[in-house]
């Protein structure tokens, strides 16, 4: 027994001596960091892990592309030769595609369209495709549950649907809504699913007056699939004063949450279009703080 727990633990200790230091660092990390391959103006484009590579983030949200009056999105990477060459590529440079992004639901109605499912199949698909856990469904202006409560009905029962196709592949589906952290609770009661959870966004409570760190603590590390770890922009995070990340990390720390920490926005207003700029400054901050 005593040989074999030896034998056991040298092959651990060669497996992860014979892993490149960054590949150990990301092994080791309770709190990843992200950037959306949308916000860096390279939409489903390869381009956009290169750049994730010299941004300095652990990894990549890949969009599914433009939805319009379509049935479904426009998604390249249905296309298995396209497929294949971002998933050589991200594993070339060791980068993450950790969620794929259904924003064309920021304009289109989620909650109106007949043909959703199709939509939701395809990424789901594509999900498994690409061994990706999470994808992201904001509820977008014409399904605001806050502003106009009327879709309620609607949305729920839609995510209802959703979320036992997601349960049934073996992946989340992470929504972004207008409602306070309670009422976000009550919603994930109402929809009753383990496929759906809060993608939860720090400029949504905070451009409405309300504590970012209650909020977390409301919602709890069980409702939370992945976070936008930004604000609306104007400053750079470590220049933020509506945000103090040290207290985030602790309250994260204390809830025992693990997982993405996504850049959004924060970009400085006097530099909006320096993308690596504005995006690597945010990186290198934010693994300041998670990653010591």
């Amino acid at each position: 027994m005593k040989k074999l727990t030896i034998a056991i633990l040298a092959t651990t200790m060669t497996f992860f001596c014979s892993l490149p230091l960054e590949s150990i660092a990301q092994i080791n990390q309770k709190y990843k960091i992200g950037v959306i391959d949308l916000m860096l103006l390279k939409r489903q484009k390869l381009g956009a892990l290169t750049l994730t590579k010299e941004i300095g983030a652990d990894g990549v949200e890949i969009d599914m592309g433009g939805l319009g009056k379509r049935p479904t999105f426009e998604n390249a990477l249905a296309n298995d030769s396209i497929r294949t060459v971002f998933m050589n590529k991200a594993k070339e440079l060791n980068i993450e595609m950790f969620s794929l992004a259904m924003t064309g639901y920021y304009a289109q109605s989620f909650c109106g369209r007949e043909e959703y499912k199709k939509s939701i199949e395809d990424c789901i698909k594509t999900m498994q495709l690409m061994n990706i856990k999470i994808a992201f469904l904001p509820l977008g202006v014409q399904c605001d549950l806050k502003k106009d409560p009327a879709v309620r009905d609607s949305v729920v029962a839609r995510l209802k649907v959703a979320g036992e196709m997601a349960k049934k592949a073996g992946v989340v589906i992470g929504i972004e809504t207008a409602l306070s952290a309670s009422e976000e609770v009550k919603l994930l009661k109402e929809i009753g699913s383990e496929g759906v959870k809060i993608y939860f966004n720090f400029s949504s409570p905070l451009k409405e007056g309300r504590d970012l760190y209650k909020e977390l603590k409301i919602l709890g590390k069980n409702s939370i699939c992945m976070i936008h770890c930004t604000n609306k922009d104007g400053v750079w995070l470590q220049n933020d004063p509506e945000i103090d990340m040290k207290k985030v990390k602790a309250t994260l720390d204390k809830m025992k949450w693990t997982g993405w920490l996504v850049i959004e926005r924060s970009r400085d207003a006097n530099k909006s279009r320096d993308v690596k700029g504005n995006f690597g400054a945010n990186t290198a901050f934010l693994k300041s703080i998670f990653q010591k």
